[in-house]
């Protein structure tokens, strides 16, 4: 898999969701880590996003794990880690930790899917912009206003501005055909948490406003993950950590102590 590295120390697995690649991670987290010396950052690109590529053997969300592990196996070995995901990224995270239960040091989930994985069946909000912006709107080509009114909650300049360098341009080299192969077999075998219980420090952050996964599935998770904080951020959709910045990186900050704490 294709993969972006900052950084030297400690390793963190950084998982991005379905459709984006690794730009959406790195503007999410490097504000975080940046500040903060020790940490090795791995960026990947999931099969059939960014510039990793899904041959017809990756036909579910199984082989992408699996592609997940290869690259663990490559890229980190037996070395303790931190691992992170976002959305469809989430949820691969959850398995992966279920995997390694003494390698992963600590699990932080943002908007991930929770436990309903179809989207037919999740919990969701209705759609709903806290903050719109006309004018900003009609500034915009068509394709980019209807992209970015269906992902803002909060649209700024300054929402817009990250959604163009971090979001939309994964949404532009997915492969549509490989995505759409995955799609037909988008539950995991195993459920991620039908084993032991993950005893680390972890992060579980949903949006209130967040019509794509939800905010409800993902707290029937937290007996699972005891040592989780759990946080439903306000005037937050999908992409909460281009509209509540400060908010993330502060718990995103406070999950990093606690398992520098361990």
């Amino acid at each position: 898999m294709h993969y972006v590295e900052r950084g030297e120390g400690t390793p963190v697995l950084a998982l991005h969701g379905w459709n984006p690649d690794h730009r959406l991670m790195l503007g999410c987290l490097e504000p975080v880590f940046s500040p903060r010396p020790g940490y090795r950052r791995l960026y990947p690109d999931l099969p059939g996003m960014g510039k990793s590529p899904a041959p017809p053997s990756i036909a579910s969300s199984d082989d992408v794990l699996d592609a997940v592990r290869d690259f663990v196996e490559e890229a980190i070995g037996d070395a303790p880690f931190l691992l992170v995901g976002e959305s469809y990224g989430g949820y691969l995270a959850r398995a992966l930790a279920a995997d390694r239960p003494e390698q992963v040091l600590g699990l932080a989930l943002i908007c991930p899917i929770g436990v309903a994985v179809e989207p037919a069946e999740r919990r969701l909000p209705d759609k709903q912009v806290v903050r719109s912006d006309p004018e900003l709107l009609s500034s915009l080509d068509p394709q980019t206003a209807g992209r970015f009114a269906d992902l803002a909650v909060v649209q700024t300049a300054g929402t817009l501005g990250r959604t163009r360098d971090e979001v939309l341009p994964g949404l532009d080299e997915a492969d549509t055909e490989a995505m759409e192969r995955i799609a037909q077999r988008y539950a995991l075998t195993r459920d991620p948490e039908s084993g032991e219980a993950f005893l680390r420090p972890a992060l579980i952050l949903t949006g209130r406003q967040d019509h794509s996964v939800g905010y409800l599935d993902q707290f029937a998770l937290l007996p699972h993950y005891p040592r989780a904080s759990y946080a439903v951020l306000d005037s937050a959709g999908h992409n909460l950590q281009i509209e509540q910045p400060e908010t993330f990186n502060a718990l995103l900050g406070e999950w990093l102590d606690r398992v520098a704490a361990e």
